[in-house]
């Protein structure tokens, strides 16, 4: 070769890189996967309480904690130490730094592989964005990608995109992430020497992880605080006390807080998906009260796993805004053995009484009814097209006459029922659907007469709203689980009125209404005003205690997430010791307000009333309580008690007789005429082929005037029995039309007819 020749390749290669990248600069597209700021940044997302602190950080797509922050939140310390560490030159070119790459370029081809790089900050990011295969058309191809940057393009942006997407270690990508898991800090909190620690692990996440070789990490990290002082960005003094700053690693601790509210907001089932663009997930937890109760959850399950109680959960409204104070849908998200992930508060279980207030509201609004007004707490059957609906009441005893405030303070079930049938089940469900309960989605036949009993599937998310409601004065609104998100109807919707809501909240505080049930003291007895309801499914299945005070509502259950009974476990036993912890815990710090009725607020008067009959008490009576009626309402004279000799007698209605002689009420007398109280004409009853007949029965009862001792019952014309007070006959089905007739005193009762399958 001539010496010309010789002199012309020298020319050519060292600008035949320079033309190359020229060449494939024209045919390269421009960045389209940085045309919009984070547009193809896949980010993990923060869920934190309302004060900000970190619940749980779940991953972006490939697995990595990773979220996007604006340069301007970087900080200068860990901007100058970026630029210090991986392009000094970044401000002056143009995206590829010319004498690096003929240097690289010279060294490549005469070793036939890649062994320096000379990448530029914005070549990085080129790669970052574009991945390539490592050899020499790749690198070329990087370098046009990166002019293409930097022509589209500024450099700020260019420098913010790169600190966003460069790896810091494993499943760490982006400044942010690397800064809170290394030093538990936002980028702008760090000091000189950990920005400088930080901005040396790009270069090799895991040869300079500050978790491995402190000796190696410190000798990077000095060096970049070097160039940084030999640039000039960084004063001596700067540079002597970030070179003697110890590494000290504060890596931020795993969370996991309110695993089963995170989980049903990550999947959208509350307000929407969560948000793409990075911002935290703001939720309305208090995080001490939430810690709180899931500790107590914890520890109330531990104590009743002798009485086979395996699962609880917990929630807690403010009335005021219906924010989620706390949420524990489990007492273990990690107990596969008894489905701890499964989440109660969403779960569907039977509500047992504490749908009892809703009944007895709908009756009061509807049907006059007053907590003064005297229900039947008697034996009760309601023909179904099935059979025969028969409630009993918990104790298995009934109570005679009782007030609307007694029988909703002491659970009792027939009175509910019978308020029930009074309104009708179809009214009750929409009345329900109105509180919230759109878990009842069957028809009101589907329910029937038993949907005052809680025979129905809800959530705990349904019905504590639906007590919020109470303590609201009659009104709905829609629970918010997230801070600043918008929320339809804020001010809520008016379901009951606010006079039928004050009065039910007193039957619900009044601890001496509910003494014959839950005793004198229980753990429902808190040191301030608490309004409170228990409840416990068929079977025993599920345990609830709802309660509210003027400030916040809290709901629990408990039970077993496989529908397994529990074993001698009521709502007072169960979930009302978990209750009362919880809600002292809530009401820590807050006003300790009353819950009586204000006169001046609601349109009710106090009254004195007959503890008997409701009525207006008069001589006769005994004693006389205080209650709440409607200003409007004015109160009959009791006419229960009776002055006989100068002894005071009690003196039933007819349908009460029986009850009365059969409880041994002294001086109980009957009045009416002659007739039978039960069954029902019309009725119809089934006898069941796997019970034993002689153990299938009804009881045939006589209503007889006052002065009769005896009466006689016929069936189907022939005597079956002879009976005296109370007149209750025993009678073993039998297939057919039957006639039954009631005779006293040379007197008949008018026939029934009855129809046994």
């Amino acid at each position: 070769m001539s010496r010309w020749k010789r002199f012309a390749w020298l020319l050519v290669i060292p600008v035949a890189p320079i033309w190359l990248v020229a060449i494939v600069v024209a045919f390269t597209r421009q960045p389209a996967e940085l045309r919009d700021r984070a547009g193809s940044y896949s980010q993990s997302v923060r869920y934190v309480d309302r004060e900000g602190g970190l619940l749980r950080e779940v991953r972006a797509d490939d697995a990595s904690r990773a979220r996007w922050i604006p340069l301007e939140e970087m900080g200068t310390y860990a901007r100058m130490s970026m630029l210090a560490a991986e392009d000094r030159r970044f401000y002056v070119h143009a995206g590829v730094d010319p004498v690096a790459v003929l240097r690289a370029f010279a060294s490549d081809v005469w070793q036939r592989r890649i062994v320096s790089g000379a990448s530029t900050l914005t070549m990085q990011l080129a790669r970052l964005v574009r991945p390539h295969p490592r050899n020499l058309w790749g690198k070329v191809t990087e370098a046009a990608f990166a002019v293409r940057i930097e022509r589209a393009l500024p450099k700020d942006r260019i420098l913010e995109e790169y600190m966003n997407r460069a790896p810091f270690g494993p499943n760490l990508r982006g400044l942010d992430a690397a800064s809170r898991y290394y030093f538990d800090k936002p980028p702008r909190a760090l000091s000189l020497a950990e920005a400088a620690t930080l901005a040396a692990i790009p270069r090799g996440p895991s040869l300079y992880a500050p978790t491995r070789d402190e000796v190696r990490v410190l000798r990077r990290r000095n060096r970049i605080l070097d160039r940084m002082l030999a640039a000039g960005v960084i004063s001596e003094e700067q540079h002597r006390r970030a070179s003697d700053e110890p590494l000290v690693v504060r890596k931020a601790k795993g969370t996991f807080g309110a695993p089963h509210l995170v989980q049903a907001l990550m999947s959208g089932r509350f307000e929407g998906p969560p948000p793409s663009d990075g911002s935290p997930v703001v939720t309305t937890l208090d995080r001490d009260l939430q810690s709180e109760a899931e500790t107590e959850t914890l520890r109330a399950v531990g104590s009743l796993q002798k009485k086979h109680v395996t699962a609880a959960s917990v929630l807690v409204l403010d009335n005021a805004t219906g924010e989620v104070l706390a949420y524990v849908g489990s007492h273990g998200f990690g107990d596969a053995e008894h489905g701890g992930q499964n989440d109660g508060v969403l779960a569907r279980r039977q509500p047992g009484s504490t749908l009892k207030p809703f009944v007895y509201g709908l009756g009061m609004e509807e049907r006059e009814l007053t907590s003064v007004s005297l229900l039947p707490d008697l034996e009760m059957h309601i023909e179904l097209p099935d059979g025969v609906y028969a409630p009993k009441n918990y104790d298995e005893r009934f109570h005679g006459p009782v007030r609307l405030r007694e029988a909703l303070a002491n659970s009792y079930n027939v009175p509910a029922v019978w308020v029930g049938q009074q309104v009708g089940a179809g009214r009750l469900l929409e009345r329900l659907h109105a509180l919230g309960f759109h878990s009842l989605d069957q028809a009101s036949d589907y329910y029937g007469p038993a949907l005052a009993l809680g025979d129905g599937e809800v959530t705990l998310l349904e019905l504590t709203n639906a007590y919020a409601a109470i303590a609201r004065g009659g009104v709905v609104k829609p629970v918010r689980f997230v801070r600043g998100a918008p929320s339809a109807a804020s001010e809520g919707t008016r379901v009951m009125p606010v006079e039928m809501a004050a009065v039910l909240t007193d039957i619900l505080r009044d601890k001496g209404a509910r003494i014959a049930s839950f005793g004198e003291r229980s753990v429902l007895d808190l040191p301030f005003d608490v309004a409170v309801k228990t409840g416990t499914s068929k079977g025993f299945r599920d345990n609830w205690t709802v309660g509210f005070t003027r400030e916040v509502t809290v709901g629990v259950w408990a039970g077993n997430f496989d529908g397994s009974a529990m074993s001698g476990i009521s709502g007072i036993t169960g979930a009302g010791p978990l209750f009362r912890s919880v809600m002292d815990a809530a009401m820590r710090g807050r006003p300790k307000g009353s819950l009586a009725p204000d006169p001046d607020a609601v349109s009710l008067r106090a009254v004195d009333v007959c503890p008997l009959s409701g009525g207006a008490p008069t001589s006769a009576c005994p004693h006389a309580i205080r209650d709440y009626v409607p200003r409007d309402r004015s109160l009959d004279p009791c006419t229960m008690h009776e002055s006989v000799s100068g002894r005071v007698v009690e003196r039933y209605p007819a349908a009460f007789t029986a009850w009365a002689h059969a409880a041994g009420r002294e001086g109980a007398r009957g009045e009416g005429k002659l007739h039978l109280a039960y069954p029902h004409d019309g009725a119809r009853f089934a006898i069941d082929p796997e019970r034993p007949r002689g153990l299938q029965s009804i009881s045939v009862r006589i209503e007889a005037p006052r002065g009769v001792e005896q009466a006689a019952l016929r069936i189907d014309g022939q005597l079956v029995a002879r009976t005296g007070s109370p007149f209750v006959v025993r009678w073993p089905l039998e297939q057919g039309t039957h006639t039954f007739v009631a005779e006293a005193n040379g007197t008949s009762s008018p026939p029934v007819r009855v129809e046994v399958d």
